[in-house]
């Protein structure tokens, strides 16, 4: 009985065998032709999303020297980072803006 379940444990995939499934998978769904372009979508994608965090970043700095901004600002800059401002209030609000565009640049 052992062997026949070493025999099952060996024809798993492991590893290497993954990424050529997962490689051939992406071929059949989408085709040699597609993959570029989806490689440029999320390249642009990823673009857009560090152009709107250095805007954010930047907002929150105008905010820091002005020091009287409204909250729909906080909430729109909130927004643009995914972060929850429902129960929060001004100075929370900064504070998780804060942490979000810091936890980015620690890459």
């Amino acid at each position: 009985m052992s062997a026949g379940l070493l025999d099952l444990v060996m024809q798993i995939p492991s590893g290497m065998e993954w990424i050529f499934i997962v490689i051939a998978v992406v071929v059949i769904f989408f085709g040699v032709k597609k993959i570029p372009e989806i490689a440029r979508s999320f390249g642009k994608a990823s673009a857009e999303y560090e152009k709107a965090k250095i805007e954010a970043k930047r907002e929150l700095q105008q905010i820091k020297s002005q020091n009287n901004v409204g909250r729909e600002k906080l909430e729109e800059i909130a927004e643009s980072l995914g972060i929850d401002y429902t129960n929060k209030n001004d100075e929370e609000l900064k504070a998780a803006i804060e942490i979000e565009l810091n936890k980015g640049t620690k890459k």
